[in-house]
């Protein structure tokens, strides 16, 4: 079997796929080696990074922003996608592609479109608690949509979607948060609390943290992963801190292999609510501040309220962060009953089987290529 997968702009689009096939090539049933699958991204997303740190083939293609407002920028859009398609349908050709693994993000489309153009089966993984315009619109080009809970399947036509999970890395469910500590040099005896903004860092979150950082830290050693743009300034403000508060900041502007130990060793999380949040901090037990990127459309806020209403997050609005940030974190550290039973309620909601369910998914319909392609090659019809 061999799989193209394809997705970018966010982390929340990039690991899900990346687990997948690292599940995909796990498993001796498959017979699938680093030379049977491959991605296909932009020619300058941050996916060419990620995906070249597992070692798998990379296919740039040109893809375009579909957006109103300029005409222009519109047209070029359009162009774009088209000059996509063609390139991404040579890739399919060349490569033999029996079926596509898509996450998200508008340098899905290419692949997505020229997939159903050469009759290749196309499973799109929705990270998100909603689809946005672009997946609503590309769905109709896929076999089957992957979801993660079944409070999503009514987004999309009978039949078409399957609850499978969010796929995380196994190590996450195997991490004892006494290893995680040790790794990134953290103490037993004192809560830990991980900031995060997402794939790129958050400002907002960065400059709350930076104005209580002192009552923070009197309380809690931190784990900041602020992105790029802020390191240096934060960076200098670490210098300035007092001997024992300086020893409990633990900045870094980007973790790789190590968010495996940030993730397991916290006690409490700040973060963005992208997609990656519905999985990764169940599947630690982790209790969760969040705070959802006003800019984003409605994803992020769908995607906090569905935590809080489980139980095991509380959220904060951006606008409200330099007054909200420090009182909320003082009093869920102070409660560690509160925070047992958000951790619980957190746990309770992941799948651990979230990986090898897509990659059964994917075998099937790569096993269904013929019978399908031959039956199903229709023009997409809405919804």
């Amino acid at each position: 079997m061999r799989v193209l997968a394809t997705g970018g702009g966010t982390g929340g689009h990039i690991y899900p796929a990346l687990t997948v096939l690292e599940a995909l090539r796990s498993q001796r049933r498959w017979t699938v080696g680093q030379e049977d699958v491959a991605w296909v991204g932009s020619e300058v997303g941050m996916e060419r990074d990620l995906v070249a740190r597992q070692g798998i083939r990379y296919f740039p293609v040109r893809a375009g922003a579909l957006r109103g407002g300029n005409p222009w920028a519109f047209l070029r859009g359009v162009f774009d996608l088209a000059v996509g398609i063609v390139q991404a349908g040579r890739v399919l050709q060349n490569f033999g592609a029996d079926v596509v693994l898509a996450t998200g993000g508008f340098v899905s489309a290419p692949l997505i479109i020229a997939a159903w153009l050469r009759r290749c089966p196309c499973l799109i993984y929705l990270p998100d608690m909603e689809p946005g315009l672009a997946i609503r619109y590309l769905s109709r080009f896929a076999r089957k949509v992957a979801v993660s809970f079944d409070q999503v399947l009514a987004h999309f036509p009978a039949g078409r979607a399957i609850v499978t999970g969010y796929p995380v890395r196994q190590e996450l469910f195997h991490k004892s948060k006494h290893q995680a500590r040790r790794a990134l040099e953290l103490v037993d005896d004192l809560p830990v609390l991980l900031v995060m903004g997402g794939s790129r860092g958050a400002h907002s979150i960065n400059m709350a943290v930076r104005g209580a950082l002192v009552e923070l830290l009197s309380q809690a050693q931190m784990v900041h992963l602020s992105g790029r743009q802020d390191y240096a300034d934060l960076a200098n403000l670490a210098e300035g801190l007092p001997a024992p508060l300086k020893s409990r900041y633990h900045l870094y502007a980007y973790l790789h292999e190590e968010m495996i130990d940030a993730l397991a060793a916290a006690d409490l999380v700040i973060a963005r609510a992208g997609a990656a949040t519905l999985a990764e901090f169940p599947a630690v037990g982790l209790p969760a501040i969040l705070v959802p990127y006003p800019y984003a459309g409605q994803h992020q806020d769908v995607n906090a309220r569905f935590l809080v209403e489980q139980g095991a997050a509380v959220a904060v609005a951006d606008a409200e962060l330099s007054k909200r940030l420090l009182p909320t974190v003082q009093t869920l550290l102070q409660d560690p009953t509160r925070l047992a039973a958000m951790s619980d309620a957190a746990r309770a909601l992941s799948r651990p089987e979230a990986a090898a369910t897509i990659v059964e998914t994917l075998a099937s319909l790569a096993q269904n290529k013929t019978l399908q392609g031959s039956k199903e090659w229709t023009v997409p019809s809405g919804q």
